[in-house]
């Protein structure tokens, strides 16, 4: 994935997140998958660990 899409994907993620009060389309941000899918495709990184996914989410989100 593109770094410009990998940002523009979490920026929109954390815009609904804020704007919906951590829901979007997709569900509860909290327990979506979509934040660590996306580091997984645009850095390569993978996150399995509940702790690990947590933090990566309220870094992003918030």
């Amino acid at each position: 994935m593109e770094k410009e899409v990998f940002k523009k994907e979490l920026a929109m993620c954390r815009e609904l997140y804020l704007k919906n009060g951590g829901y979007c389309n997709w569900g509860k941000c909290g327990t979506c998958g979509v934040v660590p899918l996306l580091y997984k495709l645009g850095e390569g990184k993978i996150y399995e660990d509940k702790d690990e996914i947590k933090k990566i989410k309220k870094d992003t989100l918030e």
